[in-house]
């Protein structure tokens, strides 16, 4: 066994990433308050070809100096638009069709391993601020709230490490 060089995996450059379809994801970063936390999510949404990114309120936009050190260039072939708010954001994905999934622990929540991905919708997973979770006036809106079950002492994850988890779960459907 060996490691393999960066030039054997073959990865797309910036501009034939940008050129391939996408799958009908989109990420909502709710008032994320690490940009740290931001540029791993737009990895993250780079590896599985996640259509877009919508960052709100007081999360970071590109180029932020944290966001570029954790994105490593991902900031540059992800999609993204920001709304100053999340409900505004979250109204306009609702016209453009989107079912719209939270993830955030309600008395409603759904186990993810419950959750069907169907190919033939669009999403837009929400992903709430480190300390307040998703903002409580879009809550209403959410056609469903999905949480990841846990074992430890801890409530929560860390919002890049649940929005990893999350967007590779609606992922699999669509990449196979």
């Amino acid at each position: 066994m060996r490691k393999l060089k960066l030039a054997e995996l073959n990865r797309a450059t910036v501009a034939e990433y940008q050129a391939v379809d996408k799958i009908p994801v989109v990420v909502v970063l709710d008032n994320i308050r690490s940009a740290m936390n931001v540029g791993s999510v737009f990895r993250t949404s780079d590896a599985f070809k996640i259509r877009q990114i919508v960052l709100t309120g007081i999360t970071a936009t590109p180029p932020h100096k944290e966001i570029l050190k954790t994105a490593i260039g991902a900031s540059q072939s992800v999609s993204w638009v920001y709304h100053k708010t999340s409900l505004d954001a979250i109204k306009d994905l609702k016209v453009q069709g989107y079912t719209i999934i939270g993830i955030e622990q309600t008395d409603s929540s759904v186990d993810i391993r419950e959750v069907s991905v169907y190919t033939d919708q669009r999403y837009a997973i929400v992903l709430g601020n480190e300390v307040k979770g998703i903002s409580d006036e879009i809550l209403p809106l959410l056609d469903q709230a999905v949480e990841i079950p846990q074992y430890g002492t801890k409530h929560s994850l860390n919002v890049s490490v649940c929005g990893g988890i999350v967007i590779w779960h609606f992922a699999q459907p669509f990449l196979g």
